[in-house]
């Protein structure tokens, strides 16, 4: 496991108000068993959507949202979640460095925050990524499509994280 996520999950379990959050909401006998399956090479698609089951039940109890979202707010957590997700990125300097300066800024925490917030769009959210799990483009590009027209807190995320150039590095073929 990435020792910056390891460190930023440490930090917010740590933390009494996340843990007494989640403890009677979280089966942590399923995400161990999700988590030894993911760590096997090939795990399988019935894995992933297990995982993303999880995390939808997750996201969709608001006492688990609120939690996470206030972690987020805290740089001693968010840091090593940021520099654990940009890892990654090490062949695409210019994704990582708008990604990382996009979750630093507060004006994008609070758009995700506004997004997230609204059920209609974490539905929306989930069925493009159940299509793009399928590899059902047209259904993906329906769902992108229906969420910014529809719905302005995702053109205002999208429009924060154009600023920080996320937008231009994800069109910027890696070298």
């Amino acid at each position: 496991m990435n020792r910056n996520l390891l460190r930023g999950l440490q930090v917010a379990w740590g933390l009494p108000e996340f843990r007494d959050g989640v403890r009677h909401l979280v089966d942590l006998d399923e995400v161990a068993v999700l988590l030894a399956a993911l760590s096997v090479p090939d795990h399988g698609h019935e894995v992933e959507r297990s995982l993303l089951s999880l995390l939808r039940s997750a996201l969709d109890t608001v006492e688990i949202r609120a939690a996470v979202l206030l972690l987020l707010e805290r740089d001693d957590v968010r840091r090593p979640l940021v520099a654990a997700l940009v890892e990654p990125l090490a062949d695409r300097p210019g994704l990582a460095a708008a990604v990382t300066s996009a979750v630093e800024d507060p004006a994008v925490r609070r758009e995700v925050r506004a997004v997230l917030d609204n059920a209609t769009v974490r539905e929306l959210i989930w069925q493009a990524v159940e299509n793009q799990v399928s590899d059902n483009r047209v259904g993906l590009i329906r769902r992108a499509a229906v969420l910014f027209v529809r719905h302005r807190g995702v053109r205002r995320l999208a429009w924060a994280l154009r600023r920080h150039g996320v937008a231009r590095e994800l069109r910027r073929q890696p070298r």
